[in-house]
């Protein structure tokens, strides 16, 4: 189905001893002039009387009701169906508990429009009325959910209020016997990935009344709930070999940026409330298991942590260095996980950064004791968090990080909700721009420093095959490609110029400081030899410090693919 003129959408709701409730619930629902079918399954009395009541003075209001109570799963097949066989292509499901905000649907309504082939869900966003058991239930879900597709896509798989595209889950109702009860909204929404149909999210809030009727059994539902999932995981063994095709498909050809980020907003919150509830040593004990499917299932980063290590292991064989550890990619994996760990730590307000050891304070002091904006060429060794160290280690100083990604605005939020004094500032540009510069300039008028990250380059000349904008230098023995625009940036910014590198050593945070420029200068009539000169040395003192700390390397991609042999500015081999 793929004609928007196609698209007729109708409302259905499972309702099962909720009659005080749908009086209301329907009322909510007027405004959208939306037939609706309501399935009572099996109520009370009471419930029934009061259906068959507002059935009568509702004519938008359908009453189909079954004779036993089969479940709020089998109440939604049997809407399903029925709303299928009155010639609908959608279904809109709302819940009969009024705990679902209704003002969504018109939203709900217009992304299942856009995209009718995918099912629409709610993602849910709760207040304090929440139960906490329920909350934090849901994690484990999520967690499997996460195995059963090997894929994040699906965000939150138990929200009932969502559309659903009939055809494809009538077809899907007919080839497998989905769960009844509490356990169908996950299992229809797992069997529809694995069919083909994706799902797409709006968040929504979710309230729970006061006064509200729950039918989840805590024993009961939590059995079928794991049976369910048991079932699902055996049946994601055999669709491997299809669901890593399905998602590295999607990644061939495509430059780094591209690639979506493995984790968003949810699942920083996911991290930081599992991080509160259980401390930092019983964290870390659970990273294990994350950072084993993470790596089990990432391939391509997988492979490219293998690629990055041979090098090093190349490198310090022929300069007779000795490594400070073994070296492996599960570990390589697992330090990325501990970065992540660091962070939450330092945002909670941890001692995690005030452990950290400045190495060489007084350049740091220096530039500090100048008053002048500084420019911070930092990279993927280590992490930026090492500049909000120095902010922990009592010097307040304000560090703008430009990230090339969409989730600057994100972390953000996110940050200042746990702690409003944190001292970096992520902004999310797209392209290196006038726009940029100005923004940059006058962060550095204000005595701020601005970190940029010296080794990536950006999507779009990879896309449009424009490699002269990337100068390749020698690095761990074979060239690599190394993005123009932070180095032409810092010249034209005219700011003092400083590498910043913060590794693990000895298991503690080891913060560097070099000078690197003051200011850094092209001269136009030799402006590509300098800037060779420039990218020269900051290729070496990045991997000067990768054969001190190997596993803080976090480019977790080919950074020596080659775009094209014919780049103009491509040093010989």
């Amino acid at each position: 189905m793929n004609q928007q003129d196609e698209f007729s959408p109708c409302l259905i709701i499972p309702c099962y001893n909720h009659g005080a409730m749908m009086a209301d619930v329907l009322e909510r629902l007027r405004p959208f002039d939306l037939p609706c079918l309501v399935v009572d399954d099996g109520s009370d009395a009471a419930t029934a009387d009061e259906l068959e009541r507002l059935s009568a003075i509702t004519p938008w209001m359908s009453l189909t009701r079954l004779p036993s109570n089969q479940g709020k799963g089998g109440a939604v097949m049997a809407a399903l169906q029925l709303a299928a066989e009155k010639g609908f292509t959608h279904a809109i499901q709302v819940d009969a508990d009024g705990q679902h905000q209704l003002s969504d649907v018109p939203a709900m309504l217009e992304e299942a429009r856009q995209h009718p082939d995918s099912l629409i869900s709610g993602q849910p966003v709760y207040d304090d009325s929440v139960p906490k058991s329920r909350l934090y239930g849901r994690y484990v879900t999520h967690f499997w959910v996460w195995v059963e597709t090997l894929s994040f896509s699906i965000r939150d798989s138990m929200c009932g209020f969502r559309v659903y595209p009939l055809k494809p889950c009538l077809a899907l109702m007919a080839k497998h016997r989905l769960g009844l009860r509490m356990d169908f909204d996950t299992e229809i929404m797992v069997r529809l990935y694995w069919q083909g149909t994706r799902s797409r999210f709006l968040p929504t809030r979710v309230t729970y009344p006061a006064d509200g009727v729950s039918h989840f059994d805590a024993v009961k539902d939590n059995i079928k709930i794991s049976w369910m999932h048991t079932r699902l995981f055996f049946g994601m063994l055999p669709r491997i070999p299809f669901l890593l095709r399905q998602r590295q498909s999607s990644q061939n050809n495509e430059h780094w940026s591209a690639t979506p980020e493995r984790q968003g907003l949810w699942g920083i919150r996911l991290m930081l409330n599992v991080y509160r509830l259980l401390g930092y040593r019983a964290f870390r004990v659970l990273l294990y298991p994350v950072i084993g499917y993470f790596w089990l299932t990432g391939r391509t980063q997988r492979t490219a942590s293998a690629r990055y290590l041979d090098r090093i292991r190349e490198t310090a064989a022929q300069r007779n260095i000795t490594l400070p550890y073994p070296l492996s990619t599960f570990r390589h994996f697992m330090r990325f996980g501990e970065s992540m760990l660091s962070k939450l730590a330092s945002w909670q307000g941890d001692n995690t950064l005030t452990d950290a050891v400045l190495v060489h304070p007084e350049i740091c002091e220096a530039h500090i004791a100048s008053g002048r904006g500084t420019l911070i060429l930092a990279s993927h060794l280590g992490d930026i968090e090492s500049c909000r160290a120095i902010g922990a280690l009592n010097y307040q100083i304000t560090v703008n990080a430009l990230v090339f990604t969409d989730n600057a605005e994100r972390f953000n939020q996110v940050m200042k909700e746990i702690n409003p004094q944190a001292l970096v500032n992520l902004i999310q540009v797209s392209k290196m721009g006038p726009d940029t510069a100005i923004l940059l300039q006058e962060k550095l008028d204000a005595g701020e420093w601005v970190a940029i990250v010296g080794d990536r380059t950006s999507a779009s000349s990879h896309q449009r095959g424009d490699h002269s904008r990337v100068i390749w230098s020698d690095f761990l023995g074979k060239p690599a490609a190394f993005a123009q625009g932070p180095f032409i940036l810092a010249a034209a910014l005219r700011a003092p110029v400083m590498l910043i590198f913060g590794i693990m050593q000895q298991q503690r945070l080891h913060i560097y400081c070099e000078s690197f420029a003051d200011p850094l200068i092209l001269p136009r009539a030799h402006r590509l030899p300098a800037l060779q000169e420039a990218v020269d040395c900051f290729a070496a003192r990045l991997e000067h410090y990768s054969l001190l700390a190997p596993h803080d390397w976090f480019n977790f991609y080919d950074f020596w693919q080659h775009p094209a042999d014919d780049a103009s500015d491509r040093k010989p081999d």
